[in-house]
């Protein structure tokens, strides 16, 4: 297969990309997706969905201080709009608690139970392996190259945005 044919083969594409960063971006998004699907089938089975195993994974990490919902919203992976539900059907299976902050109740303070940390800890394993599986075909160097140019890219998403930021009208 010649170079750059096989993205457009893969998703049936006739016409040729309109550029080389188009054909990044859906590179990107594909292999996000093909990847995605591959750590689904590890989590669904354990009725877990990759955004309630990010939260869960926060939470272990926040440790016994718990963390506000907003922080967690923050820091996960994927946009999670509805992180209250979210937190629900953890609650709900067990997995998670809440509690309200003192002296300011309105705030809500997570924590991870010891059901989800068991969960957790079970997973910790199938999961590491499924990291490594999933980019064995790359060398080490490459995977570590991938990781630097996956930062740039993100970083000058995060440059723009705080450019975009200052630029707008008060």
């Amino acid at each position: 297969m010649t170079k750059g044919k096989q993205l457009q083969e893969e998703i049936v594409q006739r016409r040729p990309f309109h550029s080389t960063g188009a054909e990044v971006v859906v590179g990107v998004l594909r292999t996000a997706a093909v990847i995605e699907r591959y750590f689904n089938q590890l989590l669904m089975p354990r009725g877990l969905t990759i955004q309630q195993y990010n939260v869960l994974r926060i939470l272990r990490g926040a440790g016994t201080d718990g963390l506000p919902t907003l922080t967690i919203r923050d820091r996960m992976v994927h946009e999670a709009p509805g992180i209250t539900r979210l937190i629900d059907k953890l609650e709900e299976a067990g997995l998670a608690r809440r509690e309200r902050a003192v002296p300011d109740r309105r705030q809500v303070f997570c924590f991870i139970t010891q059901a989800g940390l068991d969960l957790l800890a079970s997973l910790d394993g199938p999961v590491n392996a499924a990291d490594d599986a999933a980019v064995e075909m790359l060398s080490k160097e490459d995977q570590q190259l991938l990781i630097s140019l996956l930062d740039a890219v993100r970083a000058g998403h995060r440059k723009h945005s705080r450019d975009n930021e200052t630029r707008r009208p008060a």
